[in-house]
């Protein structure tokens, strides 16, 4: 089992799913996607996922609950596969290009959301690299 290095449990889950399962919650995550969530955070700096456990409004970035209300009901963020960050200093359009230009850094991206000002990666199983429009 794979735990982040560079993300906290509370980062990539509800605070709902934190306060139910608590550190059992890691069993959720494909580790591809955790491994990936790291790889990103060393390339390209500081990110965030969630930030509920700070006060903000974030919480479905992550792993989504079958509760939870956000997002599409066959997401891979329901199948602990995918990620939705937002990066301090670069923007998603350049990682998305980066990741684009340079698959053979990220093995496990399977999937990129285009058009929108987060990066949304997910390990799916698909044809490499799929880029669709949510």
């Amino acid at each position: 089992m794979y735990k982040c290095k560079k993300f906290s449990l509370k980062e990539l889950v509800s605070k709902d799913v934190y306060n139910r399962f608590g550190e059992k919650a890691w069993e959720f995550f494909d580790d591809r996607i955790l491994m990936t969530a790291d790889q990103l955070r060393e390339k390209f700096g500081k990110a965030t996922i969630n930030d509920w456990e700070w006060g903000g409004k974030f919480d479905s970035r992550g792993f989504r609950a079958p509760s939870d209300k956000d997002g599409a009901e066959f997401s891979a963020h329901r199948r602990g596969q995918a990620l939705d960050m937002v990066f301090a200093k670069v923007t998603a359009a350049e990682i998305r290009r980066y990741i684009l230009e340079h698959p053979q850094e990220f093995p496990y991206i399977n999937a990129l959301e285009k058009d929108v000002s987060w990066l949304h990666i997910d390990t799916r199983n698909c044809v490499r690299i799929k880029s669709f429009k949510g």
